[in-house]
């Protein structure tokens, strides 16, 4: 797709994998960032990886990579964050392909004054800064107003109640660009926190089965797992669904939503673990999980690590798919049955194998 058409979080998606490649190897050359040398930053993104992940203010177009290495030493009490480390190129782009979009919409549209229908469905791309010209923040807003619209397609009735909206309101009378520019930054915030889950943490846990050689399908590779209550997919399944030896879920999670993403991801767990006896179940977490939430997931899945531990969680799954029983930690016995079979009544038990 050429880049003029592309949209915002078809390019967030882009960059995002392209940085992770790039934090990766970076991970690989520095053993997981514990020896890091000039040589290891030739170019501006592993100077920016680097920087962004320490959370420094400086520049790394600005700075050499001697200056980037000193930086690093000096904030070393600082934890390395993955996500800012790859999210802060992706922000950097997207902010720059944001102000080439609202100066191409500013010239075509005489200073946001004058839309013209054709020009809208036809340049779909730009429906984040039309969102916002229209003082329509809300996607359900934007719907009730002018129809089910994407930034990859707007019909041409949508694009005519869209364009007379605009041209009634006049943005280019209030608004200025900077103003504009800020508004759109909730969009790009919301496009980068979606992808920090389906392309940032994901890949990073299929980099490290790779590297370890343990086959394995994604979610959106096999139709379900079977489960005790339902059929569902796991975020990674071991090696495949129909003989599955282990699952991964990948889930990042703040301290206000821990509770609640908790008690999802235990469910998952039985209702899997419950109806594959000796289904390895591993739980691979991200952001500030509470301790106390942490400790009760311990008690379904058998193991639970954070992110920048993947490595050790691959080498876990290989022993086991080899034939190494001690890496089960739990067995689960949860069956369902009709009320009048009295001999055989719902159970649900937790029995710890090791």
């Amino acid at each position: 797709m050429a880049e003029q058409a592309e949209t915002l979080y078809s390019l967030a998606g882009r960059v995002m994998r392209r940085y992770v490649r790039i934090y990766l190897e970076l991970a690989r050359k520095t053993q997981g960032l514990a020896h890091l040398e000039q040589a290891h930053l030739p170019d501006f993104e592993q100077k920016m990886i680097i920087l962004g992940g320490i959370g420094s203010p400086l520049d790394p177009a600005s700075l050499s990579p001697d200056q980037v290495v000193d930086e690093w030493l000096r904030m070393q009490a600082v934890p390395f964050e993955i996500e800012l480390a790859v999210t802060k190129g992706v922000y950097v782009k997207l902010r720059d392909r944001v102000e080439t979009l609202v100066e191409e919409l500013e010239q075509a549209t005489e200073s946001f004054l004058k839309f013209d229908p054709g020009y809208i469905s036809n340049h779909p791309y730009f429906l984040p800064i039309l969102q916002r010209l229209a003082d329509m923040p809300s996607k359900a807003a934007l719907k009730r107003r002018i129809g089910s619209v994407s930034d990859n397609r707007i019909s041409t009735p949508a694009a005519e109640r869209l364009a007379e909206i605009l041209n009634q309101r006049q943005p280019g009378r209030v608004i200025t660009r900077a103003r504009l520019l800020q508004s759109v930054e909730p969009t790009l915030e919301g496009i980068v926190r979606d992808l920090v889950g389906r392309v940032l943490l994901e890949t990073i846990v299929a980099n490290a089965l790779d590297d370890a050689q343990v086959p394995y399908k994604r979610e959106s590779e096999y139709v379900a797992l079977k489960g005790v209550v339902y059929d569902f997919r796991a975020d990674f399944v071991i090696p495949d669904e129909q003989t599955p030896q282990a699952f991964i879920e990948v889930r990042k999670s703040s301290t206000r939503h821990a509770s609640l993403y908790a008690k999802d991801k235990m469910f998952s767990a039985i209702n899997w673990k419950g109806k594959n006896r000796e289904l390895l179940g591993v739980l691979v977490v991200d952001g500030p999980w509470t301790s106390q939430t942490l400790r009760v997931m311990a008690g379904v899945f058998d193991y639970i690590m954070r992110i920048n531990r993947v490595s050790d969680m691959a080498e876990v799954i290989s022993a086991y798919i080899q034939g190494d029983q001690s890496k089960l930690k739990w067995l689960i016995d949860f069956t369902i049955h009709p009320a009048d079979q009295k001999d055989n009544p719902t159970e649900e038990k937790y029995a710890h194998r090791n």
